[in-house]
């Protein structure tokens, strides 16, 4: 052993020597950068997961439309493919509803029926208000597909709490005027 190195170093000697900087830089960036990776990990999947939910909302209500009528077991049909779109994320917070609506020749916007999964049904005859703009004309029939979602985040720093997701979307029926469903 050398004697230098059992001696005290001066204050000047520990100013200019650099062993060991990239180690305490890179400590302190690591926990930044996993938040980083962390993060952009769980936003990519909260926007995988809202487009899940839209394509189930339109695939539900466009099998739907496909149809001139319809039962409550083809219904049902439909929405194990809804939970099917959503794979590989769970199913358990999934709502899904499909609707007929129509308007009567002043414009008047009810249900012709409803059904639902994990959530309630709209209620036969009920008034539907809020609408888009020209989405339903006077004397006219739209099938609305609805999915809910709610979304938990794997990590949860970035997105502590649970989003949830709306989608809605509205298909006019291809085969006829009206989708009915006599057992709805």
């Amino acid at each position: 052993m050398q004697l230098s190195a059992l001696r005290p170093r001066r204050l000047s000697d520990i100013a200019v020597d650099v062993r060991g900087v990239a180690a305490v830089e890179f400590a302190m960036l690591v926990p930044v950068l996993l938040l980083l990776y962390f993060g952009v990990v769980e936003l990519t999947q909260g926007v995988m997961t809202e487009q899940r939910v839209a394509h189930t909302a339109s695939t539900i209500g466009d099998l739907t439309a496909q149809s001139a009528n319809i039962s409550s077991a083809e219904v049902a049909d439909i929405f194990t493919v809804g939970d099917t779109i959503m794979y590989p994320y769970p199913t358990t917070g999934l709502q899904m509803r499909i609707s007929s609506l129509t308007a009567d020749a002043h414009g008047n916007v009810t249900v012709a029926w409803s059904q639902a999964d994990g959530m309630a049904a709209l209620a036969k005859g009920s008034p539907v208000s809020g609408l888009p703009a020209n989405v339903i004309n006077a004397s006219e029939s739209v099938v609305m597909g609805e999915s809910h979602y709610t979304y938990t985040s794997v990590f949860g720093q970035v997105m502590p709490k649970p989003v949830v997701f709306n989608e809605t979307y509205y298909l006019r029926p291809r085969l006829s005027t009206t989708v009915t469903c006599a057992d709805c």
